[in-house]
Formats: C-alpha cells, sequence, structure tokens
C-alpha cells in the first residue's frame, strides 16, 4: 500500500505520463509472464530476476528501488485481480 500511496505517484512525477504508462505496461506484461512461467512456490527471486531482464531487454531501466516499487505494484494489481474476479 505504501508503495502504491507514495512511491508511484513520486516515480510518475519524474517521468512523463506517456513514458510511464509505456513502462507500466512492459512491467505488467513482465510481471505476468513470470508468474506463469514460475508457478511453484518459493520462486519469488527467479520471479523477480525474470521482470528486471526482461525490462532490460526492453531497454526500461531505474534504480532499483524505482524497479523494485514498481514490480510490486504489478503484482499487487495481479493479485487483486485475481481475487476480485474469484468474488
Amino acid at each position: 500500500a505504501v508503495i502504491t500511496i507514495f512511491v508511484i505517484p513520486w516515480l510518475k512525477s519524474k517521468v512523463s505520463s506517456e513514458d510511464m504508462a509505456e513502462i507500466m505496461k512492459w512491467v505488467k506484461i513482465a510481471v505476468q509472464a513470470a508468474e506463469m512461467i514460475y508457478k511453484e512456490s518459493g520462486m519469488g527471486r527467479a520471479k523477480k530476476n525474470y521482470v528486471i531482464n526482461f525490462l532490460n531487454q526492453m531497454n526500461i531501466t531505474y534504480d532499483e528501488e524505482n524497479i523494485d516499487a514498481l514490480i510490486e505494484s504489478a503484482v499487487l494489481e495481479l493479485k487483486k485481480g485475481c481475487l476480485d474476479e474469484s468474488d
């Protein structure tokens, strides 16, 4: 929740809204792919490495803290979406 409330808005203020939308699109795609590839429990590190490598291949680079925040936000959104669908 802290990530969504504080870090994402701060990061958005540093990057144009169009660029941020493009970055978030790729982060979400990478997170969804990682979730599909690594289904076993305890694979969090492998999933994160997959996402970071994917973003690097797309020439999307930020400092580790910002990338972590974007990844966590995408994971939270994905999990929330899954939870909402099961209700």
